[in-house]
């Protein structure tokens, strides 16, 4: 017999949720009742990848962004050059042309890979997150009567 997504092998369904909140609040509610969770799975069903846009991409912006990070690494090189100055003024100057230099070269490389994408995605993103449409508690057959009578029970108190 083979596997499938909504019942892995050896499990049956003994609880559906909306959201993984409900599904957890299920298995910490068996827990709590002294069941043996370790026969129970957690399986996230219709997932879809969800990324938030957040704005427009701009040259300017591009730049900014650049500029920003390449001020922090070279923030970060100045720091490294400036232990091995021989004196106060000279470590400053190290952290000073290092996080001067780190930004410009930041902002150029973001303005070069802005304008390589030839404006097929002038838009900034969040991280992408996977979401499930639905959460499945599966159960061993062996024990998932027990486990669905504990799950009515939770479904009582609601």
């Amino acid at each position: 017999m083979t596997a499938s997504v909504s019942m892995p092998a050896g499990g049956v369904q003994v609880g559906s949720y909306g959201d993984y909140a409900q599904a957890q609040q299920a298995v910490d509610f068996l827990s709590d009742n002294q069941f043996p969770v370790e026969n129970v799975q957690i399986v996230g069903t219709d997932l879809r990848s969800v990324e938030q846009v957040v704005g427009r991409l701009t040259y300017a912006r591009a730049a900014g962004a650049g500029a920003a990070s390449g001020a922090w690494f070279g923030l970060f090189v100045g720091l490294l050059l400036g232990i091995f100055a021989p004196d106060g003024s000279s470590w400053i100057s190290s952290v000073l042309t290092g996080l001067v230099i780190g930004l410009v070269f930041g902002a150029l490389f973001g303005l070069a890979g802005f304008a390589a994408t030839r404006g097929r995605r002038d838009f900034a993103t969040t991280g992408q997150k996977i979401v499930a449409g639905r959460y499945d508690v599966l159960c061993n057959p062996q024990v998932a009567e027990q486990a669905r009578e504990h799950l009515a029970r939770l479904s009582l108190r609601y």
